[in-house]
C-alpha cells in the first residue's frame, strides 16, 4: 500500500500564493507579447509566450508533471518562467511591478523549495 495515497493533501497559504503567481506570470508574458511587439508578431508572442510557459510548467513543474525532475531542475524551470515574467514588466517600462513580483516570487519559491527538501 502506498503511504502517500492515504495522506490528505494539504494546501497552505504559500500554495495559494504560488498558484496566483503562476497565473500572473502567464498573464505577464501574454501582455508583454501583445504590448512589446508590432503586428503581426504581437499575436505570435502574445499567445505563444504564455502557451510555451504553461507547457513548460505542465511538463516539468506541476504537481502531476509528465517529466519528473529533481528539486534543482524544478527550481530552474520556475526561475526561468518567473524571471521571464519579471523581465517582461521591465521591458514594458514597469520596474516597480517587476521588482515586487520578483521579490514575492523568490520568497515564495524559497519557502516551497525548503518544504520540498524537508
Amino acid at each position: 500500500m502506498n503511504p502517500q495515497a492515504t495522506q490528505p493533501v494539504r494546501i497552505g497559504p504559500n500554495d495559494v500564493l504560488r498558484f496566483f503567481l503562476e497565473l500572473f506570470a502567464f498573464f505577464s508574458l501574454g501582455l508583454w507579447g501583445f504590448v512589446a511587439w508590432a503586428p503581426p508578431f504581437n499575436f505570435v508572442f502574445g499567445i505563444g509566450a504564455p502557451v510555451f510557459a504553461i507547457v513548460l510548467w505542465a511538463l516539468f513543474r506541476s504537481p502531476k508533471a509528465v517529466i519528473r525532475l529533481d528539486p534543482f531542475g524544478k527550481a530552474l524551470v520556475e526561475i526561468v518562467i518567473m524571471g521571464s515574467a519579471a523581465l517582461s514588466w521591465l521591458v514594458m517600462g514597469q520596474p516597480i511591478v517587476a521588482i515586487v513580483f520578483g521579490i514575492v516570487a523568490v520568497i515564495s519559491g524559497v519557502i516551497s523549495g525548503r518544504k520540498e527538501f524537508s
